[in-house]
């Protein structure tokens, strides 16, 4: 089954054309082949006939992005020895080859290759920025090999190599804009970091604000790893405006906050929605200076029911009882348990019949029930709003009525339509 009908899968999800072509300012490497190419995929080195099957686990452990990957790591690790533990899959115990993304997307393209062609791994679980994501599609593509993806993202993709089980843009952005506005929020300062997700989710939010009659006051990038912010902090302090949704990822979020709250302002003043802020980072900023302010995810540690219950119990006494559980951790661990499903329901390791039988494989999650949508491959979700407390925890401060259908290309919003991508 396509993709998107409207579109070749493989144009949709090759170029950024879901980036690029929206927002006119981004130019990424890893493209692959052009459209009308011919690709042949490189044979499967895949081994089932034995007792194990390799699965890749590619994340930041060194780089900017190591402050979020580690715990992503960690979460695999977990999710895999709970599988194997119970009997593994199609009673093949599941081996993990590991490796270090180290926070560059070319590296990222480059392991996945190792790990597809060198180690014969049956899938990949991995990536955090759509940058690593965007360069190593065409990796996963030409290979004919899979990706499990576990961060909310901008949408405006899907690839039939690529399973996306964080949110997507109408699971995470568009719920933490209606809260807002729900609010009272009238105006908006931007910040994010300068790459495709941020300046794509601009792109969205700009056009949601004009719909929606909010003003945006300003819109402001800092390189990844930036750790300057007294600028862009005065230049959002001397807006006024009356909130701040900020798409900074990495150790930049510690810079920001800490300047954010040494010139004064506040969550009463000016509250800041983020969206890449969980339970993880919140160490690392400083209670003192992020108590108050507000996320967007599907999933905190807070989450009341006996599935997240189990879940933190597992994951503390595997890591230790200081150790937090976060969003895309938890979309990590869930990735794992989702794709077993999937080749338990295929009877097969193969990608096409993986694919094949991919819809409506749901499980059981900490953050609630998720369910593979077969046509783009991103799973239903639950939105939910958290306020960041004084233990350092999101608490769910609104939440949608259930799961939310994935909508990646937004095709559900009038106000979208010249966001869609086109040949």
């Amino acid at each position: 089954m396509p993709l998107r009908p409207k579109l070749e899968a493989r144009d949709i999800a090759r170029t950024l054309a879901a980036t690029a072509a929206i927002t006119g300012l981004i130019a990424t490497a890893a493209c692959g082949s052009r459209a009308g190419e011919e690709t042949v995929a490189a044979e499967s080195c895949v081994d089932t006939s034995g007792d194990t099957v390799k699965v890749g686990a590619l994340n930041s452990l060194s780089g900017t992005m190591s402050i979020s990957e580690t715990t992503v790591r960690d979460a695999i690790y977990l999710a895999v020895a709970e599988i194997n533990a119970a009997g593994g899959v199609q009673g093949k115990e599941i081996e993990i080859v590991a490796e270090d993304g180290a926070s560059e997307p070319t590296v990222f393209a480059e392991k996945a290759e190792k790990l597809i062609r060198e180690d014969c791994v049956a899938a990949v679980f991995g990536g955090w920025t759509s940058a690593s994501r965007k360069a190593m599609l065409p990796v996963f593509e030409d290979n004919d090999s899979l990706l499990y993806y576990p961060v909310q993202y901008e949408g405006l993709e899907a690839s039939p190599n690529i399973f996306y089980t964080g949110a997507t843009t109408n699971q995470q952005i568009i719920p933490a804009l209606d809260y807002l506005a729900e609010t009272g929020v009238e105006s908006l300062y931007l910040v994010g970091s300068d790459y495709v997700f941020p300046r794509t989710a601009n792109a969205i939010i700009n056009a949601y604000a004009a719909d929606h009659g909010i003003e945006v006051l300003g819109e402001d990038y800092a390189q990844l790893g930036s750790v300057e912010f007294s600028t862009i902090v005065n230049q959002v302090s001397a807006s006024g405006a009356d909130a701040v949704f900020n798409t900074l990822n990495g150790d930049s979020n510690v810079a920001f906050f800490r300047e954010y709250a040494n010139v004064g302002l506040t969550p009463e003043e000016m509250p800041v929605m983020s969206v890449s802020i969980a339970e993880e980072e919140v160490g690392g900023i400083g209670i003192e200076n992020i108590e108050g302010q507000l996320a967007a995810w599907n999933y905190y540690q807070t989450v009341e029911s006996p599935e997240n219950a189990a879940f933190v119990e597992a994951f503390k006494t595997e890591y230790g009882d200081e150790r937090v559980t976060s969003d895309p951790m938890e979309a990590a661990y869930n990735s794992v348990y989702l794709w077993a499903a999937t080749v338990e329901k295929a009877g097969s390791f193969a990608v096409a019949d993986i694919q094949a039988n991919a819809d409506g494989v749901s499980f059981a999650s900490p953050e609630g029930t998720v369910v593979i949508n077969g046509d783009n491959h991103h799973v239903a979700k639950t939105a939910r709003i958290g306020e960041i407390r004084s233990d350092g925890l999101l608490y769910t401060v609104w939440e949608s009525d259930g799961p939310i259908e994935p909508d990646p290309f937004l095709e559900g919003y009038d106000w979208a339509a010249e966001l869609t991508v086109t040949e």
